[in-house]
């Protein structure tokens, strides 16, 4: 049918999604970085996406489309609501373990990481990658400042990652409830030199004390120039 529907221009749109977060239906997503409409049929042609794009991608033309489907968008929106919540509302959030790629081409230098999320104030404290698993308590500084720091202390090891002096925060009720709840093999700390960095070491050694297993620990110091210093 002839019908008003909008059009995005490509050349226009910098990707910035606030055009889909103010369609309602949920018309527009974002492809390879741009917004564009998916759904000729969920588009009602009132233009509430209009004024939310900042670049003024957006325009009403008058072609043949679909008709609007309001039935279509209303189940499409109670599928959603239906949907189970992710962890803090964020899919980034959501944990999964991972593979790391063995087969990757062997100019590729394949990621040992094996679970998401990796920040220890996001991950979950009961985890099926938790058990039985050697667990890497690691400064986030670490992994810029040693350039082999995939292969010699992720690989194999379930991986966690703060800052004390960044995130304020004392990790060792997190740590103590995480060593409590499931089986740990082992527990490495790879802290960086700086005295910041001590708040990681003290909060895994008191977790270990106050989870009340015996489970091995070490600390590896790394210098700020990426040398194992002990």
């Amino acid at each position: 049918m002839l019908r008003k529907i909008i059009h995005i221009d490509q050349s226009k749109c910098d990707g910035c999604g606030l055009c889909a977060k103010a369609c309602h239906e949920g018309a527009i997503g974002l492809v390879n970085g741009k917004a564009r409409l998916l759904r000729e049929d969920y588009c009602d042609g009132l233009g509430d996406c209009l004024p939310a794009c900042p670049q003024g991608a957006i325009t009403f033309v008058e072609r043949e489309a679909a008709a609007y489907d309001e039935a279509a968008v209303r189940a499409a929106k109670a599928r959603a609501e239906a949907a189970p919540p992710l962890p803090c509302g964020c899919p980034g959030s959501r944990a999964r373990a991972l593979t790391p790629d063995a087969a990757a081409p062997a100019a590729a230098v394949p990621s040992q990481l094996r679970q998401w999320p990796v920040q220890l104030r996001l991950v979950p404290v009961r985890a099926a990658y938790f058990q039985g698993a050697d667990v890497l308590v690691a400064a986030d500084c670490a992994a810029y400042a040693h350039g082999n720091f995939h292969q010699e202390f992720i690989r194999g090891r379930v991986t966690l990652i703060g800052c004390p002096k960044l995130d304020e925060a004392d990790y060792a009720e997190k740590l103590t409830e995480i060593l409590r709840s499931n089986d740990i093999r082992s527990l490495t700390v790879a802290r960086m030199e700086v005295p910041c960095c001590g708040g990681l070491e003290r909060a895994a050694a008191a977790a270990v004390r106050q989870s009340g297993k015996a489970i091995p620990f070490r600390v590896v110091t790394l210098s700020t120039d990426g040398r194992v210093l002990a």
